[in-house]
């Protein structure tokens, strides 16, 4: 559903305490992503293991290390790591391991061949990274998501700081064109038909 253009929509830093429900919110806006379905293929399952996968990660690698923002109601959210942030220790990355492990469960290794292929392409020069970004499926259209763009974008164009995203749905390439990124390489998960769009956007791009 395309955005109603002109609609002023505020959003906020996350708290600690938001994170149940707006892991929630981010578990729904992903039920149906390609990457979501690839990891978690039984329906019944995917929403509650999506929502373990964000409550987790808002708490370890978000929130100390970069930056999340969501809407007054928790229906939407996106995930930022800024440029040069510390990155986690090899302890507190095996720690992270198994803590992904008991989410994923027999689907760990194909996690780990993902993030290994991704990271084989991640741009090495300094920029933000949007490491995810999702609206719930009952308030899409509200200008939600162009909102939660701006409120980084515009301070990577006030720095002259480049952006980086990697998309899992070809349908959602318009809206990150519209922002003024450009898909950089197309990636494809070795023995799937999982495809991701890797792309990028100078400052004052959008």
């Amino acid at each position: 559903m395309p955005e109603r253009p002109g609609v002023s929509v505020v959003v906020r830093p996350v708290l600690a305490g938001d994170v149940p429900l707006l892991s929630r919110s981010l578990a729904r806006a992903f039920f149906d992503d390609p990457v979501s379905m690839y990891w978690f293929p039984e329906d019944a399952r995917r929403q509650q293991r999506l929502e373990r996968y964000f409550r987790f990660h808002l708490t370890t690698l978000f929130l100390p290390r970069g930056e999340a923002w969501t809407t007054p109601n928790l229906d939407a959210g996106s995930m930022w790591i800024p440029p040069l942030a510390k990155l986690p220790t090899f302890g507190e990355g095996l720690s992270q391991l198994f803590s992904v492990a008991a989410i994923l469960g027999r689907r760990t290794p194909r996690a780990i061949r993902l993030v290994q292929l991704l990271q084989s392409h991640h741009p090495t020069s300094p920029h933000f990274y949007l490491g995810g970004i999702g609206t719930d499926p009952d308030v899409q259209g509200r200008g939600y998501g162009s909102a939660l763009l701006r409120v980084v974008l515009d301070r990577c164009d006030s720095e002259g700081t480049p952006s980086y995203l990697e998309s899992s749905k070809e349908a959602n390439l318009a809206f990150y064109y519209r922002h003024g990124y450009e898909v950089v390489r197309e990636v494809t998960i070795p023995q799937t038909k999982v495809k991701l769009w890797l792309m990028w956007r100078e400052p004052g791009g959008g």
